[in-house]
């Protein structure tokens, strides 16, 4: 029992450098996959995120939805496709990309913060016209997908002033009055470099950036940006995995210090990311 209680004790003096190091600091979290899926791993992230709320952080969360969107578009008839890791978004696609991210996603997220003994507001980019935003077309016009040409934080900051945790839903509307689907973890980055933040943590399925995507042993603990592009130039980080990077090369660009691919299937990734000496997944630094 006494040592248990040690190791606690330890545990937690393992921490203090950061915890104050990040007093204040904003956090950034693309939330997905797995995590945002399975129950019990749902509740150790937001867990994780009241905890950093009450130790004095200001965590966002920019939550996504992609295996929720295309479960509702099947079940509706229709089947996604998917160019470089963005969905296809016709008219009817966006309504039922709305109506799942907000609906269905963002209130569920308010309901398990709190739940987990936090406050959270469910936004998306659309509330104060916080994303501006244009259509992206180009070569391969994906439809009603939007980029993030600005983001205005005010919403946000005043929200986390208060000691709620924003919940934000990656859409938003052009200037044409256009609903735009936009990629949760493009929106991240945006976010981010916006915040000024300290951090951008992406949670995905892997855990992290990969030499060699099927080999787990070839996870690469630290990249510069340099190297990140590099690695997408060469097809070493293909499909789902370029737009997470595209978000912490973003980010980076615009002034967050450094940025996190973390594997959300680990318990208490979040924790063990930043209250540890070791880390864990792939750190992107400028």
């Amino acid at each position: 029992m006494t040592e248990d209680l040690q190791q606690r004790a330890n545990t937690l003096i393992e921490a203090l450098p950061y915890l104050r190091e990040y007093w204040g600091a904003t956090i950034v979290i693309k939330y997905g996959g797995a995590a945002m899926v399975e129950p019990t791993l749902k509740a150790m992230v937001l867990q994780d995120v009241v905890l950093l709320r009450y130790v004095g952080m200001h965590p966002v969360l920019v939550h996504g939805g992609g295996p929720e969107i295309s479960e509702m578009m099947r079940r509706l008839g229709k089947e996604p496709a998917f160019v470089r890791g963005l969905r296809v978004t016709d008219a009817e696609t966006m309504a039922i990309a709305e109506m799942v991210l907000m609906g269905r996603i963002n209130q569920d997220l308010v309901a398990a913060v709190t739940a987990a003994g936090g406050k959270a507001v469910g936004i998306s980019g659309k509330h104060g016209r916080m994303f501006r935003v244009v259509r992206q077309g180009g070569e391969d016009d994906l439809g009603l997908v939007g980029n993030i040409q600005e983001v205005d934080p005010t919403l946000i900051r005043t929200i986390s002033a208060q000691g709620y945790v924003p919940l934000i839903a990656p859409i938003g509307v052009g200037d044409d009055g256009q609903t735009y689907n936009i990629n949760a973890d493009h929106a991240a980055g945006r976010i981010a470099g916006a915040l000024k933040a300290m951090k951008l943590i992406v949670l995905s399925d892997v855990r992290g950036i990969l030499g060699d995507v099927k080999d787990e042993t070839t996870l690469a603990s630290s990249l510069t940006a340099e190297q990140a592009r590099a690695m997408i130039a060469s097809g070493q980080v293909e499909s789902g995995m370029i737009p997470k990077v595209e978000a912490c090369l973003d980010a980076l660009g615009q002034g967050v210090p450094r940025c996190h691919i973390i594997d959300g299937r680990a318990a208490h990734a979040l924790l063990m990311e930043i209250f540890t000496d070791v880390g864990i997944g792939t750190m992107v630094v400028p």
